[in-house]
């Protein structure tokens, strides 16, 4: 289950950004602790899925918060990534 979530989230990060970019061991980790936290909310794995690579591509590679932490101070980034991973 975690592989499939790895792998999900290393597609979607290529895909959401545009360009041939890999998704570093960390962010994967930063995502998967945000698809965790955002389990229960009642949508698809595809939709948390591109709403967790979304927020992350947004944050500062320097950032030390994690996406759901982030998320919390940077409205205007999170109700963008709401919108483009149909999160509804």
């Amino acid at each position: 289950m975690k592989l499939t979530t790895i792998a999900m989230v290393a597609v979607a990060c290529v895909m959401t950004t545009g360009a041939a970019r890999a998704a570093t061991v960390a962010e994967v980790q930063w995502i998967n602790q945000c698809i965790d936290d955002n389990a229960d909310e009642g949508v698809s794995k595809e939709v948390v899925v591109k709403y967790c690579t979304c927020m992350n591509n947004r944050m500062d590679a320097k950032e030390t918060k994690s996406i759901t932490e982030w998320e919390k101070t940077h409205e205007t980034e999170a109700n963008e990534c709401v919108d483009k991973s149909g999160w509804k």
